[in-house]
């Protein structure tokens, strides 16, 4: 058997992530990374604030729709901190960045900005709650599907639904 040669450098992978959520969302993005030999972007997106306005040099101001900043700074905290347990022992090289706005948005903003191959999202926790969200703002990997030429892994979260278990957009 003869060794695949290994592949051209490709940009970084980028898993959008929230405070909370299943490790295996960063660990499928790190080992599509270490596959890609490819830095990984772990991404929090901070919703509480959204961009007021760009510098021609790129420097982006940003704007808070309410006094969050402490509870950004925590959740990028946490965020940091499940990415060094889930990352333990990984062999992609990876950093931790928190962009703002629309997660959808800031998400395909930061993959032109690093030029990002691959984008990694989890599914949203089954939930009423979860439901109205995504109905109100829409799924952000549907969103990142439509709207940008890059691939999007989508990893499941929960444990699937069973085959006769009513989904929230089934009528």
């Amino acid at each position: 058997m003869t060794d695949l040669p290994r592949p051209a450098a490709s940009g970084p992978v980028i898993a959008g992530v929230v405070p909370g959520q299943s490790p295996r969302v960063v660990q499928e993005a790190a080992r599509y990374a270490a596959l890609a030999y490819t830095e990984l972007v772990v991404a929090h997106v901070d919703t509480t604030r959204f961009v007021a306005f760009e510098d021609p040099d790129g420097y982006v101001h940003p704007s808070t729709v309410d006094l969050a900043g402490a509870a950004a700074r925590a959740a990028l905290e946490e965020v940091q901190r499940a990415a060094d347990a889930a990352l333990a022992g990984s062999t992609a090289a990876w950093r931790v960045r928190q962009v703002f706005g629309d997660p959808a948005l800031a998400l395909m903003g930061l993959a032109d900005e690093v030029g990002a191959s691959l984008l990694v999202v989890g599914t949203r926790k089954r939930g009423l709650g979860e439901s109205l969200r995504e109905f109100l703002t829409g799924s952000v990997a549907a969103r990142l599907t439509h709207r940008q030429h890059r691939p999007v892994l989508v990893v499941p979260v929960d444990e699937p639904a069973g085959p006769d278990e009513h989904l929230p957009w089934e009528g």
